[in-house]
């Protein structure tokens, strides 16, 4: 793969839409972010949102973190340019976000909505803020007993927001 077409090589903030990475390590932003891009952890390079969602991002956080001290996982978004991802059909426009379901003890892991560490109550509400502060097109989850929410496949361990364009 040559340097120029390499999704783990360094990237300028800003991609030619105009779309800025999120910021990845802000210091009281009420989220952390996760990902990998090719098994290699991806370093913003799958998280370019467009303006929309980068506002839905960061209000949710904040208004989360002024009702719960653990953070919020913030994964896939967009590769810079809308290029094609390896692992998804969407995920190009920006309007898309992957986010973990809280964990009962607070760890910035992965967690399965069938583990007991899951938090049910606060991904319900994390997912309602969502809802309620964005103009939110779908959310997946397999979680059946979280209301408002569609059910596809490898949705185990994160939901999926789409957001209206």
């Amino acid at each position: 793969m040559d340097d120029d077409n390499d999704p783990l090589r360094p990237r300028p903030t800003e991609d030619s839409r105009g779309f800025f990475m999120l910021p990845q390590a802000p210091a009281e932003s009420g989220y952390y972010t996760y990902g990998k891009l090719y098994g290699q952890p991806a370093k913003g390079a799958y998280q370019y949102p467009h303006p929309l969602m980068m506002s839905c991002i960061l209000r949710v956080a904040l208004e989360w973190q002024a009702v719960d001290e653990r953070r919020i996982g913030i994964g896939d978004i967009s590769l810079p340019d809308g290029k094609k991802t390896p692992d998804h059909g969407g995920h190009k426009t920006g309007l898309d976000v992957d986010v973990r379901p809280l964990r009962k003890d607070g760890l910035e892991q992965a967690v399965t909505w069938h583990d007991p560490q899951y938090d049910q109550e606060a991904t319900r509400r994390l997912i309602d803020l969502f809802r309620a502060l964005s103009p939110v097109k779908f959310i997946i989850f397999n979680d059946p007993r979280i209301p408002f929410v569609g059910r596809a496949a490898r949705h185990d361990n994160h939901f999926h927001v789409t957001l209206l364009g």
